[in-house]
């Protein structure tokens, strides 16, 4: 269990925490100094046969309020100070504030200073705190009178704080492990050491890692948890990591970054958010106000966009997208504080709805429609009421990782929802049953439509299958439809076009005679197919005539134009793109290059080049540098006839 502090200061945080546990959490020297806590201090508190608990001393002085906010998200639970003598102060209500907009809901409250006043002190103190407590998450916590001076009512609660983690019901260690580093240092002969909270998941001695920030990949080298040497770190552990790895660099580690494994996204500027005025407020939280953001220990800045409003009124939640001026990094759910310009006053906070805003239109009905789908803390009704209501259907990646849910999580998920998943360039994408028969249903009207205007010809490229229907998707979505409805066998794949099974264009009269002659020439060649003026020469036409038949020919999906004199079989593409796969499959790094495919299917290096970028048009391979990438099968890509 880890446990913050809070309340005003010099209330006696410090020093109780160091009368609970034996050990002083001011470690500078200029904490010493003053006699005053200003950053994050760290103590722990073994238990007999059970987890040790840690303590997170947190600042209680208004200038260092940023601190304070750095070491209590994460948190299971709040130890809140008030001194007898002095009662609820300003920090002990902003501190309150704080802690009820991020939803923290246990904790105790130490009444310190006893040995200073009478009881009829304590039980008007007592009751101020009751009142001032009330109807907020921590209502009707256990008030204990203890003096750290004397030791009066220290055991009673030691008592309750070990009998509270030992009730704790355990953290879900579910999700990629995500760790917000709130300190970075160096150990003599172990090298650069990171500690924080540990949000989620799970991590092992020797297992790769990222700093999210400052965009390293690391390796864990050694563990401490909550204090002690571990093979593992976990959800709802105090963790130091020893890092490792090339180009490790703990100047570019900051506070606030983030230790991650797994698929998380990058730091986001922009995050759509649940946020909660604070009642105290003298006047509405306006579109477009400049902001202080505290999300796990990060802190930056940034404007409120206020959705589908022009301000939320104190006390009330709406709503909104913070435009940040640094990334962070940031998952579903994760709580986050805002303050004003200044730095000087709370104003609000809330929940991370979702990473992934569209550059327009962050206040569309369907966009504010899919922000209340997405705030359900359930993910599998989340996703079913997400894949009724797209019908451009749900980017799923972009759903795990907002939700930081693994691999693991998604397969689980999507045996129990129902649903069609289509696999496509820029991510896979998640229909209902009843949307995805829509999208069939619309697919065919439109290819219809399209054969009843052009009766000539085979139908429309997969890249423009949704044209009419519509559906606005990217064209990398449409090509993975189109393919996916081939399977289904509802449309024909042919040549580089598609169409209804029921629609068979042909070539008629001289048309159809002079593809008979050509037609052999383009199979005897074997994988390098002639050019324009050979073919010409060897019918004995004029190439002009022949290219105007090759683009006719190439209508009815029965030749392929790669270049501008160069046209191939169906066929004979979809065993070059074979050929492409095999060598992708052969080397080292999965690269396609002219060098590898020339030698592979001896066309040469110039028809090599054509070839294969003619496939990068139609996106079975995607350039990467001299290289080419395979981003779906050659079945797919190319009919084999």
């Amino acid at each position: 269990m880890i446990i913050a502090t809070a309340g005003h200061v010099d209330h006696g945080k410090t020093l109780l925490i160091k009368t609970l546990t034996g050990i002083d959490t001011d470690r500078l020297p200029e904490e010493k100094k003053r006699n005053l806590t200003i950053d994050l201090g760290f103590a722990y508190l073994p238990l007999d046969g059970a987890e040790t608990i840690g303590f997170i001393d947190v600042p209680g002085h208004e200038r260092f309020i940023r601190n304070m906010l750095c070491g209590i998200t994460g948190i299971d639970f709040v130890l809140f100070i008030i001194a007898a003598d002095d009662g609820p102060m300003p920090q002990t209500r902003e501190h309150l504030a704080i802690l009820d907009l991020l939803g923290v809901s246990r904790g105790a409250i130490a009444l310190t200073k006893i040995d200073r006043i009478g009881e009829e002190r304590a039980a008007e103190v007592t009751e101020n705190i009751e009142l001032l407590f009330a109807d907020t998450s921590l209502d009707k916590l256990p008030v204990f009178p203890v003096s750290a001076v004397t030791g009066a009512g220290i055991d009673n609660l030691k008592d309750h704080l070990l009998a509270a983690a030992t009730d704790l019901p355990p953290r879900p260690v579910t999700g990629n492990f995500r760790l917000a580093i709130d300190r970075s240092f160096d150990v003599v002969g172990a090298g650069l050491v990171v500690t924080g909270t540990a949000f989620s998941g799970r991590v092992a001695a020797d297992e790769d890692a990222r700093v999210l920030g400052a965009d390293m990949d690391v390796r864990i080298r050694g563990i401490h948890a909550q204090n002690a040497r571990a093979v593992s770190g976990c959800a709802g552990q105090r963790c130091a990591l020893n890092l490792a790895g090339t180009g490790l660099d703990k100047g570019l580690i900051e506070r606030g970054d983030w230790v991650v494994t797994g698929d998380l996204p990058a730091p986001a500027h922009k995050l759509d958010i649940r946020l909660r005025v604070l009642k105290s407020e003298g006047r509405p939280l306006a579109h477009w106000t400049p902001v202080h953001v505290h999300l796990g220990a990060a802190e930056t800045t940034g404007r409120v966009a206020i959705l589908g409003a022009t301000k939320i009124a104190p006390g009330e939640s709406g709503l909104a997208q913070i435009v940040l001026d640094q990334p962070v990094g940031a998952v579903h759910g994760d709580g986050l504080i805002l303050r004003d310009q200044s730095a000087q006053r709370t104003l609000g906070g809330g929940r991370v709805i979702d990473l992934f805003p569209p550059a327009r239109g962050r206040a569309k009905p369907d966009r504010i429609a899919f922000l209340h789908a997405m705030e359900d803390a359930d993910d599998g009704i989340a996703l079913s009421v997400l894949l009724e209501e797209m019908s451009n259907g749900l980017h799923l990646d972009r759903f795990a990782a907002t939700r930081n849910l693994t691999d693991a999580d998604m397969a689980v998920l999507t045996e129990l929802v129902p649903m069609k998943s289509v696999r496509t360039e820029i991510g896979t994408l998640g229909f209902s049953e009843e949307r995805w028969a829509a999208v069939r249903t619309a697919v065919l009207e439109a290819l219809a439509a399209w054969h009843k205007k052009s009766p000539d010809m085979v139908g429309p490229g997969e890249n423009r299958i949704l044209a009419g229907t519509g559906i606005r998707l990217p064209s990398e979505a449409a090509v993975a439809i189109a393919a996916e409805l081939v399977r289904e066998k509802v449309i024909v794949k042919e040549g580089m076009g598609v169409r209804l099974p029921s629609h068979q264009p042909s070539l008629h009269g001289a048309d159809a005679t002079n593809w008979k002659k050509i037609k052999p020439l383009l199979q005897n060649e074997g994988l390098r197919s002639p050019v324009i003026v050979a073919i010409a020469q060897e019918i004995g036409s004029d190439p002009r005539k022949v290219e105007s038949l090759l683009v006719r020919a190439g209508r009815h999906g029965l030749v392929i134009r790669i270049a501008k004199n160069r046209f191939y079989l169906p066929e004979t593409l979809r065993k070059l793109a074979e050929i492409a796969e095999t060598v992708s499959a052969d080397v080292e790094d999965g690269m396609v290059t002219a060098a590898n495919f020339r030698d592979a299917t001896d066309i040469g290096r110039n028809v090599a080049i054509e070839v294969l970028e003619f496939f990068d048009k139609v996106k079975f391979t995607r350039r990467v540098g001299d290289g080419h990438e395979v981003i779906r099968p050659a079945e797919e890509a190319f009919s084999s006839e």
